[in-house]
């Protein structure tokens, strides 16, 4: 029980930094310059997706929670949001890389992850603007709608929002870690079908526990032989470490967080079943 506390605690002071920066961006946005920096952002285009994928392949799942933010902010398109939850590679990049002889892996997978989050991204955001009513709502107002920004100030706002999202991670992470111990890793490898042309879409389900344990243990059981490279491909796209707990928190819009995750998933499916097939 003490491991799984700290674990969690540790888990959750990961992505500290990254929220109350995401957090400081955000208010200062908002206060100094929302209507230039709105502007300048969206001018990135098709662009932005592109971006997105680059900067959710550093190994570090903050950048999701960071992005989670951000959309929410409405600072950042879905597409980009999609992008780098896609791209996003936790544990796993450290773990291949502690291998002897494992960098052609790496390599291969950091290729089809960008590939794969660039494109559902860029497609992301070309359905995105052809829906009716699409992204109507201002910058920011998902984010402070009643929430006092204007009289506590920039740093005091964004602490209170990190403090806020910070706790509900940390019961998150500490949910998840004790369901882990009491399912057990044997217990869940065994649900993934080793062989199976369904395993790309188990795999991406268990991708989307919002924790490291879970790129932790696609990776290990894809160096082990028990996980197909497609497979291992689909679970660690859907595994956007805690951001997607983040973009529930902190986006009021249930649907389009549902509708997030689902692209999440059929985009991560779809490059797991297309390495499956090209291998």
């Amino acid at each position: 029980m003490l491991d799984i506390l700290l674990d969690s605690v540790i888990d959750t002071l990961k992505s500290l930094p990254f929220l109350l920066g995401a957090y400081l961006l955000i208010e200062c946005m908002e206060h100094r310059a929302s209507g230039k920096l709105t502007q300048a952002l969206g001018k990135l285009g098709p662009l932005g997706p592109v971006g997105g994928a680059l900067l959710g392949c550093v190994p570090q799942c903050g950048f999701s929670v960071a992005a989670a933010n951000l959309y929410a902010g409405r600072l950042i398109t879905p597409g980009t949001l999609i992008a780098v939850f896609l791209a996003t590679s936790d544990e796993a990049l450290p773990i291949l890389l502690s291998r002897a002889g494992a960098g052609g892996e790496v390599l291969r997978l950091l290729g089809v992850k960008l590939a794969a989050a660039a494109l559902a991204g860029i497609l992301a955001d070309f359905v995105a603007a052809r829906l009716p009513g699409g992204r109507q709502r201002q910058p920011f107002q998902d984010l402070c709608q009643d929430c006092g920004c204007e009289e506590r100030g920039i740093f005091l706002s964004a602490l209170s929002h990190t403090l806020r999202v910070f706790l509900f991670l940390l019961g998150v992470n500490l949910a998840l870690g004790l369901g882990m111990a009491w399912v057990g890793e044997e217990r869940l490898s065994r649900l993934l079908l080793t062989g199976s042309v369904f395993q790309p879409l188990l795999a991406g389900l268990i991708g989307f526990i919002p924790n490291c344990a879970a790129s932790v243990l696609l990776t290990e059981l894809y160096l082990s032989g028990s996980l197909s490279f497609g497979s291992a491909v689909a679970g660690l796209c859907t595994g956007a470490g805690l951001g997607l707990a983040v973009l529930f928190r902190v986006n009021r819009d249930m649907k389009e967080n549902v509708c997030i995750a689902g692209a999440l998933y059929a985009a991560a499916v779809a490059a797991g079943l297309a390495c499956q097939a090209i291998a």
